[in-house]
C-alpha cells in the first residue's frame, strides 16, 4: 500500500524537506507545519521551506522555523503538500527533484501524481484532513500545537465547514483537535475574520469595479499591480474577495483576476453546477470543483473576454 511505502521511507530518512504551492494558503501553511511538527516527534532533520507566506498565519506553532531555502545536498526524502503539480512547489522544485524518494499528500481532484508515491484523496475537503490519517499511522501524538495546524488547514480550505465538500470525518476530527484543547473559535476568528488594513482596500476597489454578466450569473473583477502597491498588500491580502462576489444572489460563476508582472492570475467560484476547475485547465491552473485557479498572459480586457467566454459556455 502507498501509505506504508510513505511510513517506510520517512522512518528510514534522516534529511526531510517539506514542501508547499506558491502562494500558500491556511491549509497548505497548516498541514506544512503540522507535518514538520510531527517528523520533528521522531527526531528527524526536517527543513520546512516556504519562501513567502501570509502573516495571518504567523500565530501557528513552528513558523519561527520556517526557512526560505533549503540545502545544496539531496534531502533523503521530499515531501510535497496541498500541491496537485510539481511545477507549483514554490519555485523549489530542484529539492523535491533532486531527493532520494519523492512523497506528495494531497487532496486535489486534479492531480499529476508526480511523487514516487501518492497519498491522494480527493474526496477530503482539506490537505489537512488526509494528514491527519499519515500522521496517526506513523505514530506521531496529534499534540495541541499540531491540532492547531491542522485545524486552520481544515477551516480555511473548507470556508469555515461551509463549503460542500465537508464530511462527517471532517466534523469528527474537528471534534478530537477540540477534546486535545485546541480552540476552535479562536483559530477561527483568526483566519476566517481577522481582516488587514490593506486587504479591506483591496476588496473595496475589486467591489467598486465588479460587473454582473450573462444575466447576473456571472461576476467579474480585478486588482491591478497599482491597487497592490498603494495599498502595501501582501501576499494573499486579495484572499476572499472572490468568494464575495460568489455569494451575490442569482450569481453561479465569480471571475477574480489580480495583474502580476506578465499578465493576469485567475481566480474562479462557482455555486451549483459549473466545474470551474475544468474551466482552469484551459488556463494553466486547476483546483476544485467549485474553487480553482489558474493564469493568463493578456491585456485586461482580452483576458476578461476569453474567461467570461469560457465560464458562460459552462452555464
Amino acid at each position: 500500500m502507498t501509505l506504508d511505502k510513505i511510513v517506510e521511507a520517512i522512518q528510514n530518512a534522516k534529511d526531510i524537506v517539506i514542501l508547499t504551492h506558491d502562494i500558500p494558503d491556511g491549509d497548505a501553511i497548516g498541514s506544512s507545519l503540522a507535518m514538520y511538527l510531527g517528523l520533528k516527534q521522531l527526531n528527524k532533520n526536517v527543513d520546512i521551506v516556504i519562501p513567502e507566506y501570509p502573516e495571518t498565519y504567523s500565530f501557528l506553532p513552528g513558523t519561527n522555523e520556517i526557512k526560505t531555502e533549503g540545502k545544496d545536498e539531496p534531502y533523503d526524502v521530499a515531501i510535497a503538500l496541498d500541491c496537485g503539480d510539481v511545477k507549483r512547489l514554490n519555485g523549489f522544485v530542484k529539492y523535491f527533484e533532486n531527493a532520494n524518494t519523492k512523497i506528495q499528500i494531497d487532496h486535489h481532484k486534479i492531480n499529476t501524481m508526480f511523487a514516487d508515491y501518492n497519498f491522494v484523496n480527493p474526496l477530503s475537503p482539506a490537505c489537512s484532513q488526509v494528514l491527519i490519517i499519515v500522521l496517526e499511522t506513523l505514530g506521531i501524538e496529534v499534540t495541541k500545537e499540531i491540532g492547531e495546524c491542522l485545524l486552520t488547514g481544515i477551516i480555511t480550505d473548507t470556508g469555515g465547514f461551509k463549503y460542500q465538500g465537508v464530511t462527517a470525518e471532517t466534523f469528527e476530527f474537528t471534534a478530537g483537535l477540540l477534546s486535545r484543547g485546541v480552540n476552535v473559535s479562536s483559530i477561527y476568528k483568526k483566519v476566517m475574520q481577522t481582516v488587514s488594513k490593506a486587504r479591506f482596500e483591496l476588496t473595496k476597489r475589486a467591489i467598486n469595479r465588479l460587473e454582473l454578466l450573462e444575466g447576473g450569473k456571472i461576476t467579474f473583477t480585478y486588482i491591478t499591480k497599482q491597487d497592490q502597491e498603494e495599498t502595501n498588500s501582501g501576499i494573499n491580502d486579495h484572499d476572499g474577495i472572490v468568494e464575495i462576489a460568489r455569494d451575490i444572489e442569482g450569481v453561479e460563476v465569480a471571475i477574480f483576476l489580480r495583474e502580476k508582472d506578465e499578465g493576469y492570475k485567475l481566480s474562479l467560484r462557482s455555486n451549483e453546477y459549473v466545474n470551474v476547475a475544468d474551466i482552469c485547465l484551459m488556463f494553466n491552473g486547476g483546483g476544485h470543483l467549485r474553487a480553482a485557479g489558474g493564469d493568463i498572459n493578456l491585456p485586461l480586457e482580452q483576458a476578461k473576454e476569453r474567461i467570461v467566454a469560457a465560464c458562460a459556455k459552462k452555464l
